[in-house]
């Protein structure tokens, strides 16, 4: 029989393997989180509405279809609680992005079905006809804005889980708020502007009409080569602001503030403020133009 000091060995053996097991583990752990604060996870959020413990922060891809949905409502001639309404559904739906996947053949931002009529999955998929689909339900709703949230929406969706639509509702109040223009300068948002992608005025005519009408069709593009001039002088394009006062006006701002990563616009101007993309606040702040601030909406694309 060997030493009495040789039995202890396998014991200590096993304890030094699950030690260098652990400290790997560790190892790992530290490496990924330095990643992360040097890099930045994926998909961040660069938008916010509200501020301190009401605030919502989101995504640009989100902004972008919050801002269209918002504008369709407006559009019909919806109150603000008709726009609330969709936009707490489709936070719950699709947490606001366009997919192409859901329960059996769902789609899109309303999940909304083929299947049963909502149409065809290349109209669902766009977001201006999916939000008027689900508008054109609502309206069908009597006294759907004074009915409770979670009523009005599964009048629509016949959700197997209408009790979830609540939860958003915080979160869409201050989206719409912003969004039809009730609150002004509320939205903010930061975007990258070193991609390489350029701003395209026709792009965004077409946008501001497909959401808003005619009525917001730009009365002026300059700069850019659309306009006949050098291709590296930013288009900057110039909004009526028909109908609805001040108010019309900063929803068409905060749509375009909203959109801006999409449709790769730099600056924003209205009612004497001014939000810029590079800014790393991504806030408004007073503007030193002279212009009517409650005539017009001024952009700027990125050149």
């Amino acid at each position: 029989m060997g030493p009495v000091s040789d039995s202890p060995r396998p014991a200590r053996r096993g304890r030094l393997a699950r030690s260098a097991a652990a400290l790997a583990v560790l190892c790992g752990l530290v490496s990924y989180i330095a990643v992360h604060q040097m890099t930045g996870s994926k998909g961040a959020p660069r938008c916010a509405v509200g501020s301190g413990d009401n605030r919502y922060e989101f995504t640009p891809e989100q902004a972008s279809n919050a801002a269209t949905i918002a504008a369709v409502g407006t559009s019909r001639g919806l109150p603000e609680r008709a726009v609330t309404i969709a936009l707490a559904t489709a936070l719950q739906e699709s947490a606001l992005r366009n997919i192409e996947h859901g329960d059996r053949d769902s789609l899109g931002l309303f999940q909304q079905r083929p299947s049963m009529g909502w149409g065809t999955p290349e109209q669902i998929m766009d977001p201006v006809y999916s939000a008027g689909k689900f508008y054109e339900g609502l309206e069908k709703v009597p006294g759907y804005s004074r009915m409770p949230l979670t009523v009005a929406a599964q009048k629509v969706q016949k959700s197997g889980f209408p009790q979830a639509y609540a939860k958003h509702e915080p979160d869409a109040t201050l989206l719409s708020a912003a969004l039809t223009g009730r609150a002004p300068a509320a939205l903010s948002c930061t975007a990258d502007l070193k991609d390489g992608r350029s701003g395209d005025p026709a792009l965004v005519r077409t946008e501001l009409v497909r959401a808003f009408g005619e009525s917001a069709a730009p009365t002026s593009v300059s700069g850019g080569a659309s306009a006949g001039r050098s291709a590296a002088e930013p288009a900057v394009l110039v909004v009526p602001v028909r109908g609805g006062g001040e108010r019309r006006g900063w929803e068409l701002a905060q749509w375009a503030v909203a959109r801006s990563d999409a449709l790769r616009v730099a600056e924003v101007a209205y009612g004497g403020r001014v939000w810029r993309a590079d800014d790393s606040g991504g806030g408004w702040e007073a503007s030193e133009s002279s212009s009517s601030p409650a005539a017009t909406v001024r952009l700027r694309l990125v050149r």
